[in-house]
């Protein structure tokens, strides 16, 4: 109730506030539902091995296309070329109406800034350097969140973002652009601990664009994916290693004492249409952390040294008619080695065909098969998962979806 009464109290001071010619507070958002088949998915079964099974699956889930979510964004002009401007936004699931980003309120962002001749410089939680600069120029652009990286193991599909957080992004100069965010820690006598920074640089010219981000999270259970208002501070804020799991392609490293991401992106457009490819190398470092949490937890299977991914996309999507847009996309996930074992490789493809009914509303088909080999960081036969489903129970996973997305 009390939440409520704020947003209508915002409502209210936005509509009050005089207009100004460069000063606006504006409400957005994006609705996007569909109903989904998968081909096998856990099922939790007590008594089974590693405590699921699995079976087809139909569901209804929000958010594959494109995130649904609302916020307000504003900027005020202070003259002079200065500017203030913040953002709030909720991501939530249109079928449940449930708040998303582990039930945080403002959990897609929320900042504060100030946008001068020489940058902008925000303060709040706010995305990563690596997906502001990697933007479109990855797969799930064209065809949803189906053909992310597999699991999203390096967030280019933004599925984390950075808490207590400084932003610096500079302006643009002959097509080129660089930003640095700095996530702060707030541990009393170690400034290290639980802090977070990410750089990136982006050069756009003509019909070539060219991006590289690097991620660098110290306990990363804590700092990263628990940043949330469900993260535990003594849990696996990634995934269960039995029963149905959240996370199996990198679940069992949550003990990692840093966790850390570089990569490389470059997109070409011919005509209507965009091709390209990326890159990401991805390190979790120093497992069996003890800060981490509970290591029966984080860690049960008592892993040591560091896990390593490497991470290759090349994708298509492209306007083949003023209202039909199509996208493909592969990708290569492997890695995982850590302590003699064998690690997982992750071979995924995906298609997706966007109809726009107008230019606020469309329906879409996307579909997606993966197959997984090797060991996986639970120690147990790899497994395909895609964002937004639920993980395979055995080597291979094949998903359709149906849905519609509008925004405001």
């Amino acid at each position: 109730m009390r939440q409520t009464k704020v947003i209508l109290a915002i409502a209210a001071l936005s509509a009050m506030s005089p207009a100004f010619s460069q000063s606006s507070v504006t409400l957005y958002g994006v609705l996007d539902v569909g109903v989904n088949w998968t081909s096998n998915a856990q099922v939790a079964t007590p008594g089974a091995p590693f405590g699921h099974t699995g079976h087809s699956q139909f569901s209804m889930s929000s958010g594959e296309m494109q995130a649904s979510r609302w916020g307000i964004s504003g900027v005020e002009d202070l003259g002079g070329g200065y500017k203030t401007v913040f953002k709030l936004e909720n991501g939530f699931s249109v079928n449940t109406g449930g708040f998303q980003q582990g039930g945080t309120f403002w959990g897609r962002q929320a900042f504060v800034g100030v946008a001068a001749p020489w940058g902008t410089l925000t303060f709040g939680r706010q995305y990563d350097a690596l997906v502001d600069v990697f933007n479109v120029m990855q797969g799930g652009s064209g065809t949803g969140c189906f053909g992310d990286h597999p699991g999203d193991i390096d967030n280019v599909a933004n599925n984390v973002r950075i808490n207590n957080s400084i932003k610096f992004v500079s302006p643009t100069f002959h097509g080129a652009y660089v930003e640095g965010v700095y996530g702060m820690g707030g541990v009393a006598g170690n400034f290290n601990r639980n802090s977070v920074y990410s750089l990136g640089a982006s050069y756009s010219g003509g019909p070539l664009t060219l991006a590289a981000g690097f991620i660098h999270a110290n306990n990363p259970n804590q700092s990263w994916w628990g940043n949330t208002a469900n993260g535990s501070a003594t849990g696996n804020n990634v995934s269960t290693l039995t029963g149905v799991q959240a996370n199996p392609i990198f679940g069992g490293f949550a003990s990692a004492r840093t966790y850390q991401v570089a990569g490389l992106a470059a997109q070409y457009a011919i005509g209507p249409v965009q091709v390209g490819l990326n890159y990401t190398n991805i390190g979790f470092q120093n497992l069996g952390y003890a800060g981490s949490g509970s290591l029966a937890l984080t860690n049960p299977l008592g892993y040591s040294g560091t896990a390593s991914y490497n991470n290759y996309m090349v994708f298509a999507r492209g306007m083949v008619t003023p209202s039909l847009q199509l996208g493909i996309d592969y990708d290569y996930l492997y890695g995982g080695k850590v302590d003699g074992g064998s690690g997982a490789r992750y071979n995924l493809v995906n298609l997706g065909a966007n109809y726009f009914l107008s230019k606020r509303s469309s329906v879409y088909l996307a579909g997606g098969f993966m197959k997984a080999s090797g060991t996986d960081s639970t120690g147990q036969a790899a497994v395909p998962y895609f964002v937004l489903a639920t993980a395979s129970s055995k080597s291979t996973q094949a998903i359709v979806r149906v849905g519609m997305r509008t925004t405001f």
